[in-house]
């Protein structure tokens, strides 16, 4: 190759390299920008429900309306974005607050309050979820496949290091503390983060 040559596949390199580098701050403003938007979402839908005006969910997000209609065509591409969006959040925090909190059972505890926030944000979902939309079809596997393992490392440490009862499944446990929230948002005078509490309280064993 001659030196011509060479010097022209260089430029080229630095060309593609520098238009990499330029992309990839935009991909993550752009992914930043989509996550601020669910998150204004799903504070919406708890609030209003999942019917709420788009307009208020832009609001809430300091967006424009064909901002969102941009990435979420339909009000069912935008809830199970959401369902999606929380279902992540929630799985990434598991092994994050197994290695940062004071014990296991701790972050046991902790999570178990993400997994409520999460079960109050899907509340109004259950009728949409029930639709003939095909799009929901798999979101309940989705939900069962992201949460359960990380639910089983947080039991699994918390038994390993001696707090807990080995015997007690993740899946269960989910279960059960959905049942405790159903209805929380109807009755005033049921606290269910409360009893959620105690349960978690009392998987300890005595010292």
């Amino acid at each position: 190759m001659s030196d011509s040559n060479e010097s022209a596949g260089r430029d080229s390199d630095e060309s593609a390299g520098a238009g990499h580098a330029a992309a990839q701050p935009k991909r993550a403003d752009a992914r930043r920008n989509k996550e601020t938007l669910l998150d204004a979402a799903a504070a919406v839908f708890v609030t209003s429900g999942v019917e709420a005006p788009v307009r208020d969910i832009a609001a809430k997000a300091g967006v424009g309306l064909g901002t969102i209609y941009r990435h979420f065509p339909t009000r069912a591409d935008l809830i199970i974005a959401v369902y999606r969006h929380q279902v992540e959040a929630c799985a990434e925090a598991g092994p994050a607050l197994l290695a940062t909190s004071a014990t296991p059972h701790a972050a046991l505890g902790q999570w178990i309050n993400l997994f409520v926030d999460f079960l109050v944000t899907k509340h109004g979902l259950a009728g949409v979820l029930q639709s003939d939309n095909t799009g929901f079809d798999t979101l309940h596997a989705y939900f069962l496949d992201r949460l359960v393992p990380v639910c089983t490392q947080l039991l699994d440490a918390a038994a390993a290091s001696g707090e807990i009862r080995s015997d007690l499944k993740a899946y269960e446990l989910m279960r059960g503390v959905g049942n405790l929230c159903i209805g929380a948002d109807s009755d005033p005078r049921y606290d269910a983060r409360r009893l959620v509490e105690l349960l978690i309280a009392g998987l300890r064993l005595p010292n």
